[in-house]
């Protein structure tokens, strides 16, 4: 599977009878039905560890493009309309920031590893805490409560499964607990959030701006209100778009179809 096609419904697993294997590429298995996957006799595997770097490069990129402004900047820089650029232009800090991590598996640590160079002070809420030497290695603080996170931080991060316990994960009430100077960023999927309850918040200032690299539907429709803010950075889902990164994910894949086919165990198979 690629790009989550084809769909693996019960009409296309009932045409396969020899059906043995379902290699999915990337980390979400959110469009799988693995109960009824696993029903007809056939396992699943995906490609979880080599987009966790190229991901959390772009959750850095995505950080600093929103507080410099770089879009913006970009937009002032080439317009025709420029005589002069604005002295009073500015954007904000992300050295010694407060970043919040939510969701500290692969990506999120890798995430934390980086914003360790930049200084930052580096919150995160998951399910399970880490060991005190991860946590000491990357000077991350564990919170307990999301709403904690929410509240202290410069830059939310959100880099988690789409389940259904993270389902609109954040919503009006989670967005109001932001700062009002804070920025959100996603790079998990666009059902982590509320996307109503985004726009509401970007129009009204509750936050100061959003940095996306997944939305619901992808892409948006061409007169969705996150396309028209200009405090809004939107990227087409491409945290694991490196040529080296997919070319190792497709190596993956055929490594486990290969298992598969062979009756050996399957690498990254999901459980």
């Amino acid at each position: 599977m690629w790009y989550h096609r084809p769909v693996i419904n019960e009409e296309l697993l009932q045409s396969l009878p020899n059906l043995k294997i379902v290699a999915s590429s990337g980390v979400g298995i959110d469009h799988l039905d693995l109960k009824l996957i696993s029903s007809y006799g056939v396992k699943v595997s995906n490609t979880p560890f080599v987009v966790s770097t190229d991901t959390a490069d772009l959750g850095m990129a995505l950080m600093l493009a929103s507080s410099r402004r770089l879009v913006e900047g970009y937009q002032i820089a080439v317009s025709p309309d420029t005589e002069y650029f604005p002295a009073d232009w500015l954007g904000a800090e992300v050295s010694g920031a407060t970043l919040g991590i939510v969701g500290m598996g692969t990506i999120g640590y890798k995430v934390a590893e980086r914003a360790k160079a930049f200084e930052m002070k580096i919150l995160y809420h998951n399910r399970n805490r880490r060991n005190k030497e991860e946590e000491s290695a990357v000077g991350a603080i564990y919170c307990k409560k999301i709403d904690d996170l929410l509240q202290q931080s410069d830059f939310v991060l959100l880099s988690v499964n789409l389940t259904p316990q993270t389902h609109k994960l954040i919503g009006k009430r989670e967005l109001e607990l932001m700062k009002p100077t804070a920025t959100l960023i996603n790079t998990s999927r666009g059902l982590v959030v509320d996307q109503d309850a985004l726009v509401e918040a970007l129009q009204n200032k509750v936050i100061k701006a959003a940095a996306l690299d997944v939305t619901y539907p992808e892409p948006l429709p061409r007169d969705h209100p996150l396309l028209k803010l200009k405090n809004v950075i939107i990227t087409p889902h491409i945290g694991s778009a490196t040529k080296k990164t997919r070319r190792l994910m497709m190596e993956n894949m055929m490594e486990s179809i290969q298992a598969g086919l062979a009756g050996l165990p399957i690498p990254n198979e999901v459980l």
